[in-house]
């Protein structure tokens, strides 16, 4: 059974930094991407950012490019995420996603319709 695990939210002020943590189990990270969304109240789930295994790429919305720096850790079956200068807007619930892309896969990496299993999510507050 797949399970995805996120842990790492909080509270932050302006301009500070969190790191995510999404603990994997179930599967192993071979042909799989790991991916961040995040949803904030009122409004649609948005991919953040994703890590694939099979071609061993990262992914990252305009929004927090040159921001966030997503990673993972394939002995503990870690994807982590990393924050900084982090903004208000930034506040949302954040989730880990997981699907099987293998090499050749020509998606987006980011729509929500692509990934399968998820976690429950982790609350994300930035303060201005």
């Amino acid at each position: 059974e797949v399970q995805l695990v996120e842990s790492g939210g909080g509270l932050v002020q302006a301009g500070g930094s969190l790191r995510l943590s999404c603990a994997a189990s179930g599967f192993t990270f071979d042909d799989y991407a790991i991916g961040w969304f995040r949803q904030a109240p009122g409004k649609e789930r948005e991919g953040v950012s994703c890590i694939s295994s099979s071609n061993v790429r990262t992914y990252y919305a305009d929004s927090v490019k040159g921001r966030f720096t997503i990673s993972s850790d394939n002995a503990k079956n870690t994807v982590y995420l990393q924050m900084s200068s982090m903004k208000p807007e930034d506040t949302a619930v954040y989730y880990c996603a997981a699907e099987i892309m293998p090499v050749g896969y020509s998606g987006s990496y980011l729509q929500e319709y692509e990934y399968d299993y998820w976690g429950q999510g982790t609350q994300v507050t930035v303060s201005s």
